[in-house]
């Protein structure tokens, strides 16, 4: 359990509701929610008093903050997030809002880019904040990548098309990878790359794993046979051939030097395999709230956004809106569910 579930499980029924509904608040007015507006509200009869003493306590956990002394309380960004995660309530999208929004879906225009436009107009008039529209991701043929090292835990890949279009997408590598062996790997890949698309380029690299699988196979199975070898396998990329005794013993040591070469070379494409399926990989509906999305740390906003998926159910793209922390998420999260269902569809019948 996460320690915002613990939080929310640890909190009684009064200050789970103290808690709600100052978020609401904030969320409708923008301001401080004081005690004496709640104690008009509360399903349960409580003094200010009381009502203070657990704002204070929702303080001390760092879900609200007070802006000024004695105005009332405003969520914290750790706040909104526990309300996001735990007590959102989203409502459902009104005829109006639908009909909208399809609108701006279906247009008559040939180009993809222009109704992607036309969807971005409308998500931002519904929900008065700034929309954010990612074009479908590229299926075309590809001329060269390259893998760029950011850090110990972060990467990017540059995809240069063959029309010039040039895409960066930043994605987390498989742990122990180095700048060297992000190189070796981007030379590997260049040398198959013409004419081929990203998914081409992984059934290619999925037939070379099974070849190499497979001259191990082939090489090792006589050393098994006479019982100086065995497989150790705990997981499908975690394959040892463990032989047994001195290696001198063995009549053909060519052999054994073969198959060790092979295990090397399974595992470098392995490695290549998991680089294209991280670069093609794209992340579900997200929340951001303030400093959790560096690109608006330090303006105090909001994104949140949903992928959009073609036939094949793989992220394409994607649909958002950015607005201040204060953004009315339950009425704009279905908003932007919603849209990037309909982009999904349109995109995969245009395909």
């Amino acid at each position: 359990m996460s320690e915002q579930a613990d939080i929310l499980k640890d909190m009684t029924t009064r200050s789970r509701e103290v808690f709600r509904r100052v978020v609401e608040g904030y969320l409708d007015t923008g301001g401080p929610v004081g005690s004496r507006t709640l104690t008009r509200t509360m399903d349960e009869k409580v003094s200010a008093a009381t009502i203070r003493n657990v704002m204070q306590d929702l303080e001390y956990l760092g879900l609200l903050d007070s802006p000024h002394v004695s105005a009332g309380r405003i969520p914290t960004e750790r706040g909104l997030r526990l309300f996001v995660d735990g007590l959102l309530e989203t409502g459902d999208l009104g005829a109006d809002e639908r009909q909208r929004i399809e609108t701006s879906v279906s247009s008559n225009s040939q180009d993809v880019s222009d109704v992607l436009d036309q969807v971005g107009q409308a998500l931002s008039g519904m929900t008065q904040g700034a929309s954010l529209v990612l074009a479908p991701k590229r299926e075309a043929p590809i001329k060269h990548v390259e893998f760029v090292s950011l850090g110990p835990d972060r990467a990017l890949v540059v995809l240069v098309f063959a029309d010039g279009t040039v895409e960066n997408r930043v994605f987390a590598p498989p742990p122990g990878q180095t700048p060297s062996s992000m190189r070796e790997a981007a030379n590997f890949l260049n040398a198959l790359m013409e004419g081929k698309t990203l998914s081409d380029l992984r059934r290619v690299m999925e037939t070379e794993i099974a070849s190499r699988r497979q001259e191990i196979d082939v090489l090792a199975q006589q050393l098994i046979d006479s019982g100086m070898a065995v497989w150790q396998s705990d997981a499908e990329d975690t394959d040892r051939l463990i032989v047994r005794g001195r290696a001198n013993l063995l009549d053909d040591e060519g052999d054994l030097e073969r198959i060790r070469s092979l295990f090397d070379d399974l595992e470098r494409k392995r490695d290549i395999a998991k680089f294209l399926e991280l670069t093609d990989e794209g992340d579900g509906v997200r929340i951001f709230i303030g400093s959790e999305n560096k690109l608006f740390s330090l303006s105090g906003s909001s994104l949140v956004v949903s992928p959009y998926m073609n036939a094949d159910r793989r992220i394409i793209g994607a649909v958002g809106v950015i607005g201040p922390t204060r953004l009315n998420y339950g009425r704009i999260v279905p908003i932007v569910d919603y849209t990037a269902q309909l982009v999904g569809r349109m995109v995969s019948d245009r395909s």
